[in-house]
């Protein structure tokens, strides 16, 4: 009598084990991964801020004509541009848990700065540095106050908001025209494109302060500070992070990003006035918020300071095809949007452990 051996067939058959990636052993088409995938939980804020973006301008495209015309788009790229730099010097200090309601003055003044400086005869080049080191002085000396001196972020950016718009007043109340042919030459810089589009100057450094914000933020020790301090500042001093100087230095980053978004909008109205940016801290905020940094801290991208940047711009570019709406309903939406995306983090921050 004779004993059958029967093999039990494993996960790929008879023929042997499964090949990793399918349960039929078949290796996953492309099609398959896309449509499996699942992005980490850090990244869904960006991606809400990212599809909200698409899906309000496509609304604008399908309800105004001329709306999708890519130079809209690039458009509004150069209309915010002073923006986006300001909002990624707030997200430096915003994702360590602090905030800077100083950069909408510090704005004004790098304006009438740069624009006193230049009625004077100055060299533009000497002008942009004397701007930049003034910005990046006065935010570092906030960071110091904040550190040293224990000194909540609101109040000492507060002082700091009321000194640099003071110095506005100090250096000139009316508005100064910058008559300057090298800044002109920069204002209306533009590098064409194909099809009879362009993107202006001002708009590829916009998005050039970008790139190095996000490279800074993801591959450097520096970053990485960041984050930590945001998550949680005394785990990161027992690590040994250097807390102080990058607490320091992110007031110090968001002081010479402020100076460079002054320069951007004196280059963009040709002018400097002391009422100029008001109110301009507080769209940095939200644009930051709605790209989905915690205002906790600890969580963000500066690529989601960009996208909020962006949907508030559709909003105004939306008041402006409609030509019926109200400039406030601009600020309705962007109060609705940043309560909207604020309870949101709530629920998140619950979730966590």
């Amino acid at each position: 009598m004779s004993t059958a051996t029967v093999t039990r067939p494993g996960p790929g058959g008879p023929s042997g084990p499964a090949a990793p990636g399918s349960p039929s052993g078949r290796p996953r088409s492309a099609w398959e991964r896309v449509r499996t995938y699942t992005p980490s939980s850090r990244y869904l804020p960006v991606i809400t801020t990212a599809a909200l973006f698409v899906g309000m301008f496509s609304v604008g495209g399908a309800r105004y004509e001329g709306f999708a015309d890519p130079q809209v788009f690039l458009s509004l790229l150069l209309d915010n541009s002073f923006l986006i730099v300001l909002a990624v010097g707030m997200t430096f200090v915003i994702l360590t848990g602090g905030i800077d309601l100083s950069v909408g003055s510090n704005v004004a003044l790098s304006t009438v700065i740069a624009a006193k400086t230049l009625e004077m005869g100055w060299s533009p080049y000497l002008t942009v540095v004397a701007v930049l080191v003034t910005g990046t002085v006065l935010g570092t000396a906030m960071g110091l106050l904040i550190h040293y001196f224990d000194i909540q972020p609101f109040i000492a950016t507060l002082a700091g908001m009321f000194l640099a718009r003071g110095l506005c007043y100090l250096i000139s109340v009316d508005s100064i025209p910058i008559s300057d042919e090298t800044f002109q030459t920069w204002a209306f810089a533009s590098v064409d494109l194909p099809g009879g589009y362009y993107v202006g100057w001002t708009s590829i450094v916009a998005l050039a302060t970008v790139a190095i914000a996000a490279l800074v933020l993801a591959r450097t020790r520096f970053g990485r500070t960041v984050y930590a301090i945001g998550g949680n500042e005394s785990s990161a001093l027992l690590m040994g992070l250097r807390v102080a100087s990058t607490k320091v230095g992110v007031y110090a980053i968001s002081g010479f990003c402020a100076a460079f978004a002054g320069l951007l909008f004196a280059l963009y109205t040709l002018s400097g006035y002391s009422l100029n940016a008001v109110g301009m801290e507080l769209d940095a905020i939200a644009a930051v918020v709605i790209g989905g940094t915690l205002l906790t801290g600890g969580r963000g991208f500066v690529i989601g300071s960009l996208l909020g940047v962006l949907v508030l711009g559709v909003i105004q570019t939306f008041i402006s095809f409609d030509g019926t709406l109200s400039s406030w309903w601009t600020r309705i939406s962007i109060g609705l949007l940043v309560l909207v995306f604020v309870v949101v983090q709530r629920f998140m921050t619950r979730r966590q452990p």
